[in-house]
């Protein structure tokens, strides 16, 4: 039996999440237009009789300018230590020295695949280019083409991995696709609520945490707080009369009750948490 552990690197935007999802077949990472939407380290377990595949999503590599931003490199950093293949990235639009770069000061230690990514979006001429540019770096094994919102060469890329894993025992048992708890998904599905209702500023100031979780009998409470920097911040989130929280919650109710395949009663919060991306304990309340 192939087993093995795959992380996805590569810069904020290069599609990592979407490459995730694609792979695993179901939605367990929240995607958005913005960079940086990923702050934790996501794994989707992908079991079959004859393999399975431990696929890591990481946050975007950036130089850190707060705290939480170094606990997302922290992140980062795990995967490459037990990391048994990396994929490599690179939204093909992107500056090509620039990925090369970064994944030189990776440091690798396991083989590696570039993976070049929105290739549908440019002419075969330039996905040559790219991958004529990539294949002579020492830290590639091969390079593949795909388009991880179209769904394009995700098989190919699937059988590219198993031929470089090792063989052993599964790590999980069961049919289980992540470690996660439920909580986390519910809070990550606020969040990306969050990016794409709000202006470039708050989704980057703000953050969620689930409080109340109970699975009743004919539905499930939940309860949460969005922490946010700013008093004007908390008048962002609410909107006029608490139009936008209302909205907020309208969109991330019918995502959750999708999730869970059951009827969800979601009660939203906002409070103030002065320069709480700067504070350890703050960060470790929630869960970073």
């Amino acid at each position: 039996m192939k087993v093995g552990f795959v992380s996805i690197f590569g810069k904020p935007n290069a599609g990592k999440s979407t490459l995730l999802n694609a792979l695993m077949g179901e939605k367990l990472a929240i995607v958005s237009p913005k960079v940086q939407t990923t702050r934790h380290r996501i794994k989707g377990i992908l079991t079959e009789k004859d393999y399975q595949i431990i696929f890591s999503d990481t946050p975007g590599i950036i130089e850190p300018r707060y705290k939480l931003h170094e606990k997302m490199m922290q992140v980062v950093k795990s995967s490459l230590e037990d990391a048994d293949l990396a994929l490599l990235l690179v939204d093909i639009k992107d500056n090509w020295e620039e990925n090369d770069q970064l994944f030189q000061a990776l440091h690798l230690k396991s083989p590696a695949l570039v993976v070049l990514n929105k290739t549908d979006q440019v002419p075969a001429t330039k996905t040559e280019e790219a991958r004529e540019f990539f294949s002579t770096r020492s830290y590639c094994k091969e390079v593949i083409t795909i388009s991880a919102l179209q769904k394009s060469n995700i098989a190919v890329l699937l059988d590219t991995v198993l031929g470089l894993l090792p063989e052993g025992h599964p790590f999980f048992e069961g049919d289980d696709l992540t470690d996660l708890p439920t909580k986390f998904f519910v809070g990550e599905m606020i969040r990306e609520k969050i990016f794409f209702l709000y202006g470039d500023e708050i989704p980057y100031h703000a953050t969620v945490v689930v409080q109340e979780f109970k699975e009743k009998t004919t539905l499930t409470k939940i309860r949460a707080e969005i922490i946010v920097q700013r008093e004007t911040q908390k008048g962002i989130i609410l909107g006029e009369g608490g139009k936008m929280i209302r909205q907020l919650g309208t969109d991330a109710r019918k995502d959750i009750e999708k999730f869970l395949d059951r009827k969800v009663f979601l009660e939203l919060f906002v409070k103030v948490r002065p320069k709480w991306r700067d504070n350890d304990i703050y960060l470790k309340e929630y869960g970073y």
